[in-house]
């Protein structure tokens, strides 16, 4: 019996012994285990804690690695028309990654991430996508974002509207107040006598860019309300940056160009003054020329206007050379060529306009004629009414306006009827021809012909009305009166009164105005020699009829 229960005591021990045994080796085991596997960091984007991230990824710790991922779930929770089926494992080369809509990658699961927790790399990237996804429909039906976000968003389209309502009301009662008070504000604007705009035109004017303003204001008003309308949905937090960045940025590329081109401004400025003040002197020389308080020899005061634009040109022209280097964009490769396109694009288009101001200004010199003068060029006749630079306007006595290139009148012959009609000259020399037979003494035509020229108007007293005999031809002579006048601008009314007058002093002295033809049957007739000129016994000849058969 003792036999017995000393045998039952030994096996009882040996048995204590080995558990004892046993669990310390599994105390060890596990001891060992856990300090071979690393330091777990969570992946905590709630209050919950989903999984465990225990390994770096390239330059990303194990810490950073959790909280990357953390921020893109809360992202997909931010999300306002999250979808489930959205997200799916994608496997790659080295891991199988958690990915949503194809192309927004959550979390990649790495062989390191199986081994640190003893499992394979396909279960642990199952596990964490159910419990990413158990996660965030869990915060979508307990927390759902959605209908604040939509009230936010009405009650900023009405905040918006009532401000554009505002800003247009605003704009209208200006507009009423500008329309009522108008006789107060626009008064027309003038240059020295030349009137530009009309006060109804200014008006006019005004309210077209007071509207195109409105249109503006409250397009930006609209434009900048955006980025706030859009930063309500995550979705479209991305369009707030893009539109501000489209103001943005040209706004800044702008500003800091023009304060870039702030000391080329400055230099430009002191070249166009010292040129306006250089070109108020020179204009200042030659109007004291053009009222000849000013004299130089060969130089006439009507040339000093026409001059002094030349010079204007050419300064203008030599400051354009000074200041093109300090416009922005001078030396881009695009300025210059379309610098030379206009160039040339000039060149081929404007020959003849060169060409009739090169005329034009050879014909200022040339001094043929000048505004009020009555010319002739070519068949056209008239008085002349403008000079350009490209052009010589005539009005004929029909009252017909003609234009003439200068080019033109340069290459034609100009008659200049008024030229000799100063008070110190005689006057212009009206004449017109008239036609008698040989039968009527020659002093008694000219008697006809000067009281004729005297009795016309618009002619001159002195110098005295003459006739010059011009031809004798085989059946008439040919008078012609000469009779002075000052008003060749009424050329075509002295005429007529001259005719009128040489038809009725003909009429009173007993001439016929009439050119005779003689046939060959002459023997019988009278002769065509005045009676004065003949012999007192003198008999007209009969006919000569003689009888051959």
């Amino acid at each position: 019996m003792r036999v017995k229960v000393l045998r039952l005591l030994v096996l009882f021990f040996v048995l204590f012994s080995f558990s004892v045994f046993a669990q310390t080796d599994h105390k060890d085991a596990d001891k060992e285990s856990a300090a071979a596997k690393p330091k777990g960091y969570p992946v905590k984007p709630f209050k919950d804690t989903l999984f465990y991230v225990y390994h770096n990824v390239g330059s990303f710790s194990a810490k950073e690695r959790a909280e990357y991922i953390s921020s893109k779930i809360k992202r997909l929770y931010n999300e306002s028309f999250f979808e489930k089926d959205s997200i799916k494992i994608v496997p790659s080369d080295v891991s199988m990654d958690i990915v949503y809509q194809n192309d927004f990658v959550i979390m990649s699961v790495l062989d390191a991430d199986a081994e640190a927790e003893n499992s394979t790399v396909k279960n642990i990237a199952i596990r964490n996508l159910a419990k990413i996804k158990s996660a965030i429909l869990y915060q979508n039906e307990n927390y759902s974002q959605l209908p604040k976000r939509i009230g936010y968003t009405i009650l900023l389209i009405l905040i918006i509207g009532f401000v554009l309502f505002l800003v247009g009301k605003v704009f209208n009662l200006i507009k009423k107040y500008i329309i009522k008070n108008k006789a107060r504000y626009f008064k027309g604007f003038n240059y020295n006598t030349i009137k530009i705009l009309s006060p109804e035109k200014q008006l006019i004017l005004f309210l077209r860019f007071f509207g195109f303003v409105k249109i503006v204001a409250l397009i930006l008003i609209v434009y900048l309300s955006l980025p706030i309308l859009f930063s309500i949905f995550p979705a479209t937090k991305d369009y707030t940056t893009m539109l501000l960045r489209w103001i943005l940025t040209p706004a800044k590329s702008a500003v800091m160009g023009f304060v870039g081109f702030l000391p080329s401004l400055f230099t430009i400025i002191v070249i166009i003054v010292i040129f306006k003040y250089s070109l108020k002197v020179i204009k200042f020389f030659f109007d004291e020329i053009k009222s000849e308080n000013i004299k130089i020899d060969g130089f006439y005061s009507d040339w000093a206007l026409p001059t002094f634009n030349v010079i204007r040109l050419l300064m203008y022209a030599f400051m354009l050379v000074v200041i093109f280097p300090y416009l922005p964009g001078s030396d881009s490769p695009i300025f210059k060529g379309v610098s030379v396109f206009v160039g040339v694009l000039f060149s081929l288009g404007s020959s003849n306009a060169i060409a009739n101001m090169v005329a034009g200004l050879v014909i200022t010199y040339m001094r043929p004629f000048k505004v009020g003068d009555y010319i002739k060029i070519g068949d056209v006749s008239g008085e002349v009414i403008e000079k350009t630079g490209l052009v010589t306007r005539i009005r004929t006595p029909k009252f017909e306006d003609i234009t003439i290139p200068n080019s033109t009148v340069l290459s034609s012959t100009s008659t200049n009827y008024s030229a000799n009609t100063k008070n110190s000259t005689n006057g212009l020399l009206i004449h017109t021809t008239v036609t008698i037979g040989y039968d009527v003494p020659w002093k008694d035509i000219h008697a006809a012909l000067i009281d004729a020229a005297s009795k016309t108007e618009m002619t001159e007293k002195e110098p005295k009305p003459f006739v010059l005999q011009t031809s004798l031809d085989d059946f008439y002579v040919s008078y012609q009166i000469n009779v002075y006048t000052k008003e060749p601008t009424k050329q075509p009314r002295i005429y007529s009164s001259l005719h009128q007058n040489i038809q009725d002093s003909f009429n009173a002295a007993g001439i016929e105005i009439m050119s005779p033809h003689y046939s060959a049957l002459r023997d019988g007739n009278t002769t065509t020699i005045p009676p004065n000129y003949l012999k007192e016994d003198y008999e007209s000849p009969v006919f000569n009829i003689k009888n051959k058969g």
